[in-house]
């Protein structure tokens, strides 16, 4: 497992706090600890964008937003103006939910404009499509990638982390498998140790998303 160094996966983490309760001095905390560590970037909440990045001013260290988070079933209209303002306040990053819904519901024109609409409003910055792997078939998540890939986001992302599961090593080989290889894939959701990372990544996960980041490079 050594081929793939700690200094490697602090390159490719999403130093990651999205739970409800997270406050200010927690959202600090996590930028401070991004910037020491050299984590690739912090992964927040639109409402702490604007602190985020006045924290992280003068670093390396990017900021990702999460849109439409954790559910994906708000409206199109809804992440656009959620990306947007987020986009204003300095993210550089986005990770959207799909409407997992309309996936179920073979809605895939639905699906694919929500994705692409908020893709647009990036303007060329880097989108990820969470698609919740832990509540689709096998068949939905291919879908799920494709229409990802179809709509021009940049990353396939596993969960939200607010699911009954994270990321799996065979959820990322499969999303491999089927997006090509300029398709970035972020594993998130359960990783908490350098073993497991170092498997995700080997699967061909290309971003860690990590509550846990400082355990895994420590």
């Amino acid at each position: 497992m050594e081929e793939i160094s700690k200094e490697y996966l602090r390159s490719i983490i999403d130093h990651t706090l999205l739970k409800p309760e997270a406050t200010p001095k927690d959202i600090e905390r996590l930028c401070r600890e991004a910037i020491e560590y050299k984590f690739y970037a912090v992964c927040v909440n639109s409402s702490y964008v604007e602190l985020a990045k006045s924290i992280l001013k003068g670093s390396e260290v990017k900021v990702a937003v999460v849109v439409g988070f954790p559910l994906g079933a708000s409206s199109t209209y809804a992440k656009v103006s959620e990306a947007e303002k987020a986009l204003k306040d300095g993210a550089d990053e986005i990770d959207m939910v799909i409407h997992i819904g309309f996936l179920k519901a073979k809605e895939f024109g639905k699906v694919e404009n929500d994705i692409r609409e908020v893709v647009k409003v990036g303007g060329g910055r880097i989108v990820k499509v969470i698609i919740e792997t832990c509540l689709l078939t096998n068949e939905e998540k291919i879908i799920a990638s494709s229409l990802a890939v179809s709509a021009s986001a940049q990353f396939v992302k596993t969960s939200t982390g607010f699911g009954s599961g994270g990321a799996t090593v065979e959820d990322v080989a499969l999303i491999r498998s089927v997006v090509p290889a300029y398709t970035g894939i972020k594993a998130a959701g359960g990783i908490r140790d350098y073993e497991t990372a170092v498997k995700m990544v080997k699967a061909g996960a290309t971003r860690i998303g990590a509550s846990k980041s400082i355990e895994i490079v420590s």
